[in-house]
């Protein structure tokens, strides 16, 4: 996994999961009072998939993901200089749009499991996967519009824009599961639209939200973006070489669904007999009535020739360099020396960390 050293000796002072929990613990009594205004059991089901609830409605304390959004859009107010409370509307607001679209991905993907648990469509049924997520997406912009200020139209605009941005982004990853070849430049754009924009929004939200005029909120987009890609990149190493224990998703997750993710379009994009031996293998497993049932050994051997190919290793180098463009975008503009610090160390963290 890539290792990325400190910018600056003030991250090594940064609590990461401090920020984190912050993140958690603001966004998450406005995110519940939002679902609550669900009709049942959209309700439930969305409880469910936050990880409230088991799926016989009993209380659970289920793994609901690390806040990395809420607590972006946290830092993003304190970036403008408002008070971080004033981040919430908008950090509940991504959050909403980020699980709208876990619930329609994960059906459409076929994914059974998400963070060790069942996924939504495979206990409640597609149908309420759908509706929900539908819900979510509505939920969001009214919290933000409710908020009846010109900041929060702007920030609305932001957010809707984002979302396009992030279902064109689907829309391209579903169409490069049927296509032999994908380029390394197609890839980066689908990524840059399916997580990049969010993590953008996230980290500009709060800032419009505080009064910012658009070239802080532009820059920090600009941050997000490539932190976003770098996010994805790691992402795409976990979805093949992850722990599952850890990922919570079966053993050679990408490959089992065939994604043209980073390591897989580098590898080919490479040359040499590894590359020319995995195109071939892709090309008769998208032809293959037999795919499904494909053993363990098979899918690992799919995952030794993309290290071969190099696809491994660019991929890795991407993260870093990735990592490096987020950092230098905060050079250009003022911003608070601990906020500065703050969005450093948890840039850090997106590409150092091991799920």
């Amino acid at each position: 996994m890539p290792t990325v050293p400190p910018v600056n000796p003030a991250v090594d002072t940064v609590d990461v999961n401090a920020l984190l929990e912050r993140g958690r613990t603001l966004a998450t009594p406005v995110l519940r009072a939002a679902v609550d205004r669900l009709v049942p059991p959209m309700d439930t089901v969305a409880a469910y998939h936050f990880g409230w609830i088991d799926a016989e409605g009993r209380p659970s304390d289920a793994d609901g993901g690390k806040a990395v959004r809420p607590a972006l859009a946290l830092l993003s107010a304190e970036a403008a200089g408002a008070p971080a409370e004033t981040g919430i509307p908008g950090a509940v607001a991504v959050e909403l749009v980020h699980n709208f679209s876990l619930l329609h991905d994960d059906l459409m993907d076929g994914d059974e499991q998400r963070r060790h648990r069942d996924t939504v469509w495979k206990v409640h049924g597609p149908a309420q996967a759908i509706l929900v997520g539908d819900a979510l997406f509505a939920l969001a912009n009214e919290l933000l519009l409710e908020i009846g200020t010109v900041e929060a139209g702007r920030a609305t605009r932001r957010l809707t824009t984002a979302t396009r941005k992030l279902i064109d982004g689907q829309a391209q990853d579903i169409s490069y599961e049927h296509r032999e070849r994908v380029t390394v430049q197609e890839c980066l754009e689908m990524e840059g639209n399916k997580t990049g924009a969010l993590l953008a929004c996230a980290v500009s939200i709060g800032a419009v939200l505080g009064g910012a005029d658009d070239r802080l909120a532009d820059t920090l987009e600009s941050y997000g973006h490539h932190l976003g890609l770098a996010f994805q990149a790691v992402d795409d190493l976990l979805g093949i070489w992850g722990d599952p224990e850890a990922t919570g998703k079966q053993t050679w997750s990408d490959l089992r669904q065939r994604k043209k993710s980073l390591p897989v379009v580098a590898a080919l994009d490479a040359g040499g007999p590894a590359s020319k031996r995995l195109g071939e293998l892709l090309a008769a497993d998208a032809k293959s009535s037999d795919f499904e049932n494909f053993s363990e050994e098979e899918f690992a051997a799919r995952a030794e020739l993309i290290e071969e190919a190099g696809g491994r290793e660019w991929t890795s180098q991407e993260a870093r360099r990735q990592h490096a463009v987020a950092i230098e975008a905060l050079n250009g503009v003022e911003l608070p020396e601990h906020v500065r610090a703050q969005l450093t160390a948890l840039a850090d963290f997106v590409v150092v960390r091991k799920r």
